[in-house]
C-alpha cells in the first residue's frame, strides 16, 4: 500500500510544473488537450453522423416504403387491390405495419408554375385515407382553419405542398398552382402537354428540404384523371414493422405475387445513398483518430524528456531499493494521467456539444454571419445528433488504450536506466 501511494506521490510531482522543467510541463499540457480535443470531436462527429443518418432515413422510410411492387413489363398496372389482397391474405400480412399499411400511389414528375414561376417537382398522389396514414412523418400540416401533423380532408381539386415550395412559387393556402405534365394528348401536331390548375388545401413541413421544396400531394382520383389513368397506379408501398424485414418480406413475397410483379426493398432503391453514410462515416472515424495519435506522440516526447531530466532521481530511487518495476510504474502513471484526464475531459466535451449542437450551430451562425448546415446542401433544416453509447466506450477505450500504449516505451527505458552508469560522475 505505501509503494503504491509513493509510485503515485512521485509521478504526480513529476506531473507539475517547476521552473527547471517547464517545458515538459507544457509539452504534458499541450498532450491532455491534443487528446481532449481529439476526444471530444470524435464523439461529436459520430453523433452528427448517427444523427444524420437516423434523421435522413427516418424521413425517407417515414413518406416512402419499405418495400415497392411494381409491373414488371409496364410503366403503370390496372386493379392494385388484386395484388394488395394477395399479399394480405398470404402470411407476409404479419410482417406489415397494422397488417394493412399497403399504398397504391401513382408518382411522376410535373412541372409547377404560379404567379410567372415555374420549376420541376415529384407529384405523388394517394387516397385521402393514406395520407393520413403517413402523418407522423410530417412535423407539421398548416390548412384551412387547421394546425398540426394530421392530413386535412382535402376536396377534390386540392393539392398538398412543402412550405419552402409554396415559398418559392409565392402561394399560400388557398391559392392555385399549375401543373403541366409531359403525357399529353396526342394530335396531328404532335403530343400537347396536359396543364391543369390545382387549390392549395394545405402546406405541409417534413424537416426535409428534398420534399418540403420538391413535392406535391394529390387524391388519386385527381392523379389517375390528371394523367388520364384510369383505375391504374404506378407502383403500391409497403410499410412493415420492421423496416430490417425487407429483404426477407421481398423473397418470401416472391412465391405470392406473379411474375409479372416485382418487389424491391428500401435498401436496394437507396443502395447509394446508404452506402455513401456508411463509407464517410468509417472515413471519418478514422481522420479523427489521427488526432489522438497525434498527442499519443506529444504523451511520447514529454515522457522521454522527463526520464532524461530524472535520470538522477531514477538512479536514487534504484539505489535506496525501488525496483525496476516500481520506477516504470511511475512514469506510466505520469503519462497514464494525461490520457485518462484528456479522455475524460473529451467525453464530458463532447457529449454536452453533441446534446446541444443545434444550439451551437445557431450561435456559430450568428457569431461568424455564415451559414452552417445549409439545406439545401444536406436537405435538413436543423442539425441532427444522436448520441450512440456504445460507440462512445469505444472511442474511450480506444483513446485509453492508445494512451496506455505511448506510456510504454519510455517508462521501459527509465526502467533501464542502470544506477551506476548515471551516478559515476556524480
Amino acid at each position: 500500500m505505501f509503494i503504491k501511494y509513493f509510485e503515485f506521490l512521485i509521478a504526480w510531482r513529476y506531473l507539475k510544473s517547476k521552473r527547471k522543467d517547464g517545458f515538459i510541463s507544457v509539452i504534458s499540457w499541450l498532450s491532455l488537450i491534443g487528446i481532449t480535443l481529439g476526444v471530444a470531436t470524435l464523439v461529436i462527429v459520430m453523433s452528427v453522423m448517427n444523427g444524420f443518418r437516423e434523421e435522413m432515413l427516418s424521413k425517407i422510410l417515414g413518406i416512402n416504403g419499405h418495400v415497392t411492387v411494381m409491373s414488371s413489363f409496364v410503366r403503370e398496372f390496372e386493379n392494385p387491390d388484386r395484388v394488395i389482397g394477395k399479399i394480405t391474405s398470404s402470411d407476409l400480412s404479419s410482417y406489415i405495419k397494422d397488417g394493412n399499411f399497403i399504398i397504391p400511389i401513382i408518382e411522376d414528375q410535373v412541372m409547377m408554375s404560379s404567379e410567372g414561376v415555374s420549376m420541376g417537382g415529384m407529384l405523388r398522389a394517394m387516397s385521402v385515407d393514406d395520407m393520413a396514414k403517413l402523418s407522423p412523418a410530417f412535423k407539421s400540416v398548416y390548412g384551412l382553419d387547421m394546425e398540426g401533423n394530421e392530413f386535412p380532408r382535402l376536396e377534390r381539386g386540392d393539392v398538398v405542398i412543402g412550405y419552402q415550395l409554396a415559398n418559392k412559387l409565392g402561394v399560400d393556402i388557398g391559392d392555385e398552382i399549375t401543373l403541366t405534365t409531359a403525357r399529353g394528348n396526342i394530335t396531328a401536331f404532335g403530343t400537347v402537354p396536359r396543364i391543369k390548375s390545382y387549390r392549395v388545401g394545405a402546406v405541409f413541413n417534413t424537416g426535409m428540404s428534398i420534399y418540403d421544396s420538391g413535392f406535391v400531394f394529390m387524391q388519386l382520383d385527381d392523379a389517375q384523371l390528371f394523367f388520364d389513368l384510369e383505375n391504374k397506379v404506378s407502383h403500391i408501398e409497403i410499410f412493415l414493422n420492421n423496416p430490417d424485414d425487407s429483404v426477407v418480406f421481398v423473397e418470401r413475397a416472391k412465391s405470392v405475387i406473379t411474375p409479372a410483379f416485382r418487389a424491391y426493398t428500401w435498401q436496394s432503391q437507396n443502395s447509394s445513398f446508404v452506402s455513401a453514410l456508411n463509407v464517410e462515416r468509417n472515413v471519418m472515424f478514422l481522420i479523427l483518430t489521427l488526432i489522438i495519435l497525434v498527442a499519443s506522440f506529444n504523451i511520447i516526447s514529454s515522457l522521454v524528456m522527463l526520464v532524461k531530466e530524472k535520470s538522477h532521481d531514477i538512479a536514487v530511487f534504484r539505489t535506496i531499493g525501488a525496483s525496476r518495476g516500481e520506477v516504470m510504474r511511475i512514469f506510466f502513471i505520469a503519462g497514464s494521467f494525461i490520457g485518462v484526464v484528456g479522455t475524460f475531459c473529451g467525453v464530458m466535451l463532447g457529449l454536452l456539444i453533441s446534446f446541444n449542437i443545434e444550439w451551437v450551430r445557431q450561435a456559430f451562425q450568428t457569431l461568424t454571419g455564415t451559414k452552417l448546415f445549409p439545406d439545401d446542401v444536406y436537405f435538413l433544416t436543423e442539425l441532427p445528433s444522436k448520441v450512440e453509447y456504445n460507440e462512445v466506450l469505444w472511442v474511450v477505450v480506444m483513446a485509453l488504450a492508445i494512451s496506455f500504449l505511448a506510456t510504454l516505451y519510455p517508462s521501459r527505458k527509465a526502467a533501464k536506466q542502470e544506477p551506476i552508469d548515471v551516478l559515476r560522475y556524480e
